[in-house]
This record gives structure tokens, sequence and C-alpha cells, in this order.
């Protein structure tokens, strides 16, 4: 009994419709999942809205760019998850929406950077990668391969569009104490997510890390997740029991985008306990 409680659909930047990862968790077997789209809320809405197949389990969620809390020395991507939250919330709905604005008005920047290393994009070109879906880097980078300034994805990544690189443009946050309360007040559960890409330099500066959000209000963090080797998934989950947090686990599925990433499986050799959800449920009533 398998679950994925970290999906993208193509209302962030991954590449099937909310519709489409439905059927595919169903034809999968899988018992339940969480789409959690970078930033919105949009994909569990249509999720919902399209309807829930019999039998598979499902919480709404988000994937949150937050800034870490003063002085925390880390050089890797800092998200928190959020599950199970009212979507039609005022705040959550408008603090999403500013961080909508700031993603779009980044592309234009990111494509000014590129034109400056003489690599010649359009916007439109973008957008017709785009397909209709949430603009964002995954796309630039589609573009960047089919003009062959680069020979994937992850290479343009590698060395354009990936922080620290020439054409990177950092991205609007809001600081992780208020993304915590605002999923709570939403009534969420605010996890941080794959601790593993912090990039923390040791598990001492994690530990404290851990300390300082759980009294911002984390309730959760992510054990299972495919950069996770078996001896860090043990080491985050004793971590999570230190100090009484809620263990979540996904794929970080983002469709053809990453297409080594298999919804459920990760890279085939992923199993998230179904028991993990049974416990977020349990949270409802307590």
């Amino acid at each position: 009994m398998s679950i994925d409680l970290h999906i993208h659909t193509s209302a962030s930047d991954g590449t099937l419709r909310p519709a489409e990862i439905l059927e595919l968790a169903e034809r999968l077997k899988l018992e339940a999942i969480a789409i959690t789209d970078h930033d919105t809320i949009e994909g569990s809405k249509a999720a919902l809205a399209s309807g829930i197949p019999a039998g598979l389990g499902f919480l709404t969620g988000v994937e949150i760019s937050a800034t870490p809390p003063p002085g925390v020395p880390l050089s890797g991507s800092f998200h928190i998850l959020g599950y199970d939250m009212d979507l039609d919330h005022p705040g959550l709905n408008r603090t999403l929406s500013l961080l909508q604005d700031a993603r779009r008005n980044r592309n234009p920047k990111i494509l000014k950077k590129l034109e400056g290393l003489n690599i010649r994009i359009t916007l439109e070109e973008v957008l017709a990668a785009a397909a209709g879906n949430q603009l964002g880097r995954p796309h630039i980078a589609r573009v960047l391969v089919d003009k062959k300034y680069a020979r994937s994805i992850d290479d343009a990544f590698d060395r354009y569009l990936g922080r620290g690189r020439p054409a990177y443009v950092d991205k609007f946050r809001i600081p992780a104490k208020e993304a915590i309360a605002l999923l709570r007040d939403a009534g969420g559960l605010p996890v941080l997510a794959h601790p593993m890409l912090l990039n923390l330099s040791e598990d001492a500066l994690l530990e404290d890390l851990i300390t300082r959000l759980k009294s911002m209000g984390l309730q959760g963090l992510e054990i299972y997740y495919p950069a996770h080797s078996p001896e860090r998934t043990a080491f985050y989950a004793g971590l999570a029991q230190r100090h009484g947090l809620l263990m979540t686990g996904g794929t970080d599925f983002h469709g053809a985008l990453k297409p080594h990433i298999q919804l459920g499986s990760g890279k085939g050799d992923m199993a998230v306990p179904f028991s993990l959800f049974e416990e977020i449920i349990k949270r409802k009533w307590k």
C-alpha cells in the first residue's frame, strides 16, 4: 500500500493535468496522493472538481517558496509543503496570488539575462513550450534544448538557469514563519520539504533548523524522497520522532520534465507507507 504526497501538475511546472494525475494514480493502484504545486492550489482545486476516484485517498496541497530563518547557512532549496488546508482561505489565496505574480515577473528577467549571453529566445517561444500551463524555468529550459543551446533540461539548468548560473534570477519568497502561520491558519499541516536538498553542511545545523521551525509551528518533515538514501531516510525519521513531527513522503513527480521520476515509486525503488497518510488524517481529530 503505497502513497505519493509530493506531486506537481500542469497548474505549476508539471506536464500532466490534475485529472490525468488522478487517472495515473488509480492505474498504479496508489492508496493516497497529494497535489503540491508550486505556490498555487489550483491543481488541488482542479482535482477536486474533476472528482477523486473511489478508494483513492486525497489531500489538498501546496509547496510554498520560503526564506529560512535568519542565520541559517543553507545553499539549497527551502520549501514548506502544506497539506489538508481550506482552499477558500482568503489569506492563503492572497499570498499565493502574490507569489504567482512574482513568478510571472521573473521570466522576462531570465530571458534578458540569456540575451546578454547571446542566447535569443522569445517569451512567445516559452509560452508555446508551456502549452497553456504556468510559465516557469523548466519551459525556458525546454526551449533552450529545442534551439540546441543545451543538451537536456538538466544541462540547461546546470549551465544557465540554476542557482549561481549566469541566467539565474532569484525569486520572491515569504519568510518561513509567515508560510507556516498561513498554512496553520488555513487549517493545514506545514511540513519541511526534502531536507537533503537544503545542502546543510552538518546534521547539527539541520537539527537546529528543525527546532526553530517547530517553535514557529512546523508539524511535519518529508522523510521519503527520491534523493534520500535509506540511511538518510532513517536519520530523518529519527529526527521527526525526536521532535514530535509527523512524517510525509513523495516523489516530487513532474511528468515529462523529470522523466526519471515516476509517480508513486520515484526512481523505481521508493514506497511511502500508507500509515503516514493515516497519521495525517488522525491529526484532524486530535
